[in-house]
């Protein structure tokens, strides 16, 4: 049997899955797209232990029924074996899951990749300085391709959104081949569904913007689980776009391919830099995951935040982690409308800073400050 045609097989599947699977934000210069950015940056600085979040994304994937115990154990002893790029190549369930996690914005999956999230950003960010130092002379701009079926209510929002921005909620898989997947992915995805639309994103990038604006990226073709294949170009997760231009594509199957020309956009827009800066002051008390429950609360999300305090409150190791936790499920009831868990949720914190502190100290200041 020969291989190669497996190999190509279940390459194809993968990148379905990506195609069907990572979201698009259409938000424009709103503050939704800015706490996204904001929330990749604080799943980014935190620092955990990795050992501890294997063994916790393990037992985890043992509770769900869909993930084969033969692949957790394959992650699990092999982890260290591999570099994260070809865990996100290969054939487990950590491509999907990732994939699910931020789309869904699942708080447990999210909770439980993020050391995977942050060792994938490292890597690409490694390859992206080895890759532009061997090529420095030939860092001219140049264009990726990428194929994906939208929602209608999806294209519809895209179609609005011309000369604003946008960004791929997740890790974002091109190629700089453009007649690779148009016929695979773009094409099936309108033909198949009536309430898709096949999109061929089209994406100018230049080296220099991303080089002075730290967007890292990397071909992965000769790193990744299927090595030698295609040329991939990976973009670190919420790297964002301008939407330049959309327009239709004739095609003899379907009337509802489309394409979209992008430009990559880096931290010279004036804009997006000042109402990052604005935004970024709303959390310069919280780090870790505090700040990442903040921003699920500034996003519209409570339940999220909620589920994400109760969860590190059950594994809070210390009386400031318990107190500060309690703390801020207080406002995340209080904006829930649910006084009465409010009131319990800041009681309680109330008490352990009053065991666990001196009467001087300004958190128990805060605390009475209401």
């Amino acid at each position: 049997t020969k291989i190669e045609p497996i190999c190509k097989a279940l390459e194809i599947d993968r990148q379905q899955c990506d195609q069907a699977m990572i979201s698009v934000g259409f938000n424009g210069l709103d503050s939704l797209l800015i706490y996204t950015q904001l929330l990749k940056k604080a799943l980014l600085e935190i620092e955990d232990d990795d050992r501890k979040f294997l063994k916790d994304l393990a037992e985890y994937c043992r509770e769900q029924d869909d993930i084969l115990e033969d692949q957790i154990k394959q992650v699990e002893n092999e982890y260290r074996n591999h570099t994260p790029i070809w865990w996100y190549t290969a054939e487990t369930f950590i491509y999907p899951m990732l994939n699910r996690g931020p789309r869904l914005m699942d708080i447990n999956i999210i909770l439980k990749m993020g050391f995977f999230i942050r060792h994938l950003h490292q890597h690409i960010q490694n390859l992206y300085h080895k890759q532009q130092s061997e090529n420095m002379n030939t860092a001219a701009p140049f264009k990726v391709y990428r194929d994906q079926g939208l929602a209608l209510e999806d294209f519809e929002k895209m179609k609005k959104s011309i000369n604003q921005l946008m960004s791929f909620n997740n890790f974002l898989s091109t190629s700089l081949n453009q007649n690779i997947s148009f016929p695979k992915f773009a094409r099936p995805a309108a033909f198949n569904d009536p309430n898709k639309f096949g999109i061929l994103f089209i994406m100018t990038i230049d080296p220099d913007v991303c080089t002075k604006s730290k967007i890292p990226f990397a071909d992965v073709s000769q790193v990744g689980f299927f090595e030698g294949q295609e040329a991939e170009i990976l973009f670190t997760t919420h790297t964002i776009f301008r939407i330049d231009k959309i327009q239709r594509v004739h095609d003899d199957h379907t009337g509802r391919l489309w394409e979209v020309k992008l430009t990559l956009v880096g931290n010279d827009n004036h804009e997006l830099n000042k109402l990052t800066a604005q935004l970024r002051q709303e959390f310069n008390w919280t780090t870790g995951w505090s700040r990442l429950g903040h921003i699920l609360l500034k996003v519209g999300e409570p339940a999220k935040a909620e589920q994400l305090y109760q969860i590190l409150l059950e594994k809070a190791s210390s009386d400031k982690e318990r107190s500060d936790y309690s703390h801020q499920l207080d406002w995340v009831y209080r904006s829930m409308g649910e006084y009465s868990k409010a009131l319990s949720s800041y009681e309680r914190s109330l008490e352990i800073r009053k065991i666990a502190l001196p009467p001087n100290h300004p958190d128990l200041a805060t605390s009475y400050n209401k």
